[in-house]
């Protein structure tokens, strides 16, 4: 009272005594209150799997590399992509992005433009070069043969070569790349990536065998193979069934020849049937050779099996889709072709190309119709007759993509390394259960347009990790700090980068679980 006459003077000391209420203080702190002893549930962190990842096919720690794009650190995130995916600069041309659908952003604006960001990091490690950085097992001893250079052969040599296998792929063609490099046109997927992501799988001591005539018998018999992995795809084009189907030329055929540099001496009005991302890679390739393609559906435009922005971009570009038209019967006249169409009306053209699908070739099919010694996986399918073989790819897979495809052969490591290693194989390999939005440009840049600054990887830097900023980061611990705040307790402890719940004090009230924005925590009931 005498520093406070000393301070305020004495008439206001009376004057504020009279006015505040005395308030009771302890001098003994409150954690001597151990309120942990009320608990009976306990928070745990936990790192759950996101939506996207389990619509990944490859299992890509999506919202783990979102987070590490937003802080900008680019080589951590391709580290972990590299993890689980061979090509990501492949897939962010040309993969479908099922992952994006599954999006819980989508849920309050849009979806995160995660392809976007796959194919901007896939880049970077191919601008600078970037090698695997992950540790590779030592030779175990044992020889894979690989038989197909496509995305599920070239997927399952990166692997079992990471687990330490020696493997050798046989191509019949004279470059690898399979479909990948035979099938979808430059515009989707340039030359450059793909070369460069299948140098970074040979790098790591995969030998690549091209021009090769090796077939399963031929393996068997020289005697240097432990296991044989077939990822041929599908090499037979899908019958019409109609008069004068011979007189169609295979789609697949026709994207060979122009992958090939080929004259394929075609023009005019040109009939493309199908609906799938076949025909409208074909009609895309036939405007860019100066013809005029039709496509004729037999369902209606909704209901086509090709990628939505692929069948707008054809629109742009000028190609003409008939829905719910069907050719019954082609026939040669003076002119050229004369196709006769479900509704009795018929269409001229200079060439008809069909693009309907393809299937399997018949030695494949006798080898899936075996059932002795025979397990089916949800990607792959085993075969154990003296010499284990493992079928994969769009012989087997449920899901004709190209992403499927990948992990199919990273499936076919995981099932041979288990065989060779005694362990249980089961009969599911899935790991798991189950701002405004960038969107990527329409347009077509010709060659006139280009702006050599375009290729520069700093130009998009910031917008890529804007649109990473923008993924929720579900199912792991981003750090925002809610749990710390908002606990009554003060139990949630924040230490060396790492975060602990000090048991003397939670007393399990589950807040710190309602104000996680993430979902990475969960309650367990106390033992």
């Amino acid at each position: 009272m005498l520093l406070q006459k000393q301070f305020f003077g004495h008439e206001s000391v009376m004057m504020l005594s009279k006015e505040l209420l005395y308030i009771s203080r302890s001098n003994i702190s409150t954690e001597i209150n151990k309120t942990g002893s009320w608990r009976f549930l306990t928070p745990i962190y936990q790192l759950k799997s996101s939506p996207c990842t389990e619509k990944c096919p490859l299992s890509q720690d999506i919202s783990r590399i979102e987070m590490l794009v937003s802080k900008g650190k680019f080589k951590e995130a391709i580290d972990l992509i590299l993890l689980e995916n061979p090509f990501p600069s492949v897939c962010g041309h040309v993969c479908f992005h099922t992952c994006e659908t599954a999006c819980n952003r989508k849920s309050f604006d849009e979806p995160v433009g995660i392809h976007s960001i796959e194919r901007f990091l896939g880049n970077i490690a191919i601008a600078e070069d970037y090698k695997l950085n992950i540790p590779i097992i030592s030779f175990n001893g044992k020889n894979i043969a690989i038989l197909g250079a496509g995305p599920s052969g070239l997927g399952a040599a990166y692997f079992m070569r990471i687990l330490g296998y020696n493997c050798d792929v046989f191509e019949i063609k004279k470059e690898p790349g399979g479909l990948l490099r035979w099938g979808i046109p430059a515009y989707r997927l340039p030359d450059l990536v793909l070369r460069k992501e299948i140098l970074r799988i040979e790098s790591l001591g995969v030998k690549i065998h091209c021009n090769s005539k090796e077939t399963v018998d031929s393996l068997k018999k020289s005697g240097k193979y432990d296991a044989i992995f077939i990822g041929c795809g599908y090499g037979k084009p899908v019958k019409m069934g109609i008069d004068g189907e011979d007189l169609a030329i295979d789609g697949l055929e026709f994207l060979y020849k122009i992958r090939n540099g080929e004259n394929t001496d075609i023009g005019g009005h040109v009939a493309v049937i199908g609906g799938g991302n076949s025909a409208i890679d074909v009609s895309r390739s036939l405007i860019r050779i100066g013809a005029t393609p039709i496509i004729f559906y037999r369902r209606r435009i909704e209901d086509m099996p090709a990628f939505k922005e692929e069948v707008e971009a054809a629109n742009v570009e000028g190609v003409e889709i008939r829905e719910l038209t069907k050719p019954i019967r082609i026939e040669k006249d003076s002119e050229g072709l004369v196709i006769t169409l479900n509704n009795n009306n018929t269409f001229k053209a200079q060439h008809v190309i069909k693009a309907i699908g393809n299937e399997a070739e018949n030695h494949w099919k006798l080898l899936l119709d075996s059932k002795e010694n025979f397990s089916k996986f949800s990607r792959t399918v085993l075969v154990n007759n003296h010499l284990p073989i493992v079928l994969g790819g769009d012989l087997v897979n449920p899901v004709k993509s190209v992403a499927d495809a990948i992990a199919s052969g990273k499936q076919a490591a995981m099932v041979l390394d288990s065989f060779f290693n005694h362990r249980e194989v089961t009969n599911s390999m899935d790991i798991y259960t189950g701002g405004d939005r960038k969107n990527r440009s329409k347009h077509i840049t010709s060659i006139e347009e280009i702006n050599l600054d375009y290729f520069e990887f700093s130009p998009r830097r910031d917008s890529e990790i804007e649109e990473a900023k923008r993924c929720f980061n579900c199912g792991i611990c981003n750090d925002c700090d809610n749990c710390r705040i908002f606990c009554p307790e003060i139990s949630v402890n924040f230490k060396d980068n790492k975060r602990s719940i000090n048991l003397d004090y939670c007393k399990g009230c589950g807040i710190c679980i309602t104000e996680c924005p993430r979902n990475a925590m969960g309650l367990r009931e106390e033992a």
